[in-house]
């Protein structure tokens, strides 16, 4: 297959290109600048983000993996968030454009979307049936995915991703944690009550060649079948680097380091990929035990 990707630079994205090489598919990438850690195997094709991407500059185009965006993991204020919702709903919508005006449209659009989407639900279990929640992650997820459903117009199939935390080796979200837990000084988020969902990252991987390979359609829950509380969490990376974590972290400390984005950390999202496996999709590293002590070796 010739797939196109977009955000093809980050974590995820160079993963997934490497991953589509490996299998013989053809690969082009829309970025603002040529990456040299990407295969040159892969074919740049230049991006904004803002304008019209140059899809026509692409031969032939079966499958687009759309994952950019500006990195939600940061001190938030009125321009941060401006960036996190145009680089994802306004990019989409000049993607989904760009497509609409291909004389041979791909069959199939699988964008990225959050677990944030769900917002602040407590103890409930939240499948892709779960109504949206309310805040600022919730409000963009539901907008980008509006975005992406567009396609649906010009006959493509889309699949949204709702990823839930992101956990590797070399990104994503544990090599934040490690480091203060290696030092002994990890700790739970406030009470540890909150429910906390995560994926490994080949599995986040595999799920997205899924969702391009299958007929999927709607949204599904990038996240293991197993989510954790945050104490169980902490608890169980402790474990994995030999190191205790009695401290629990409050939520002023929290506030004054990343201001606003801290209220993410305590949302509780117990979310259930209930339309992966429905469609037969089997996790690698459902468990959370297992997947960290093999990422923290």
């Amino acid at each position: 297959m010739d797939f196109l990707i977009t955000g093809a630079t980050g974590f995820i994205g160079q993963k997934l290109v490497s991953a589509l090489l490996a299998r013989g598919d053809s690969v082009n990438y829309l970025a603002r600048r040529q990456s040299k850690t990407i295969s040159s195997q892969a074919a740049f094709h230049p991006w904004d983000g803002e304008t019209l991407p140059p899809l026509n500059s692409v031969p032939r185009l079966d499958a687009i993996i759309h994952l950019a965006g500006e990195p939600i993991a940061q001190r938030w204020n009125p321009q941060v968030k401006d960036r996190i919702f145009r680089s994802r709903v306004d990019a989409t919508r000049q993607l989904v454009s760009a497509i609409g005006g291909l004389r041979h449209k791909p069959s199939v659009l699988v964008s990225a979307s959050a677990v944030g989407f769900y917002g602040d639900r407590g103890a409930e279990i939240l499948t892709e049936g779960s109504p949206a929640g309310s805040g600022f992650l919730a409000d963009v997820c539901l907008e980008w995915e509006r975005e992406a459903q567009h396609a649906e117009e010009f006959g493509l199939r889309v699949v949204c991703v709702r990823i839930a935390t992101v956990l590797g080796r070399d990104g994503g979200a544990l090599p934040q944690m490690l480091t203060p837990f290696r030092l002994g000084v990890g700790g739970r988020f406030g009470s540890g009550k909150q429910w906390m969902s995560w994926i490994h990252v080949n599995d986040l991987i595999r799920l997205f060649l899924f969702a391009a390979d299958n007929p999927v359609s709607g949204p599904v829950n990038g996240s293991s079948p197993q989510p954790v509380t945050n104490a169980e969490f902490t608890s169980t990376l402790a474990d994995a680097v030999h190191r205790p974590a009695f401290f629990a972290i409050p939520r002023f400390a929290l506030n004054l380091a990343l201001g606003e984005m801290s209220s993410f950390l305590f949302d509780s999202l117990r979310v259930s990929p209930a339309a992966a496996q429905d469609a037969g999709f089997q996790f690698q590293h459902a468990a959370l035990a297992e997947s960290l002590a093999q990422l923290v070796r």
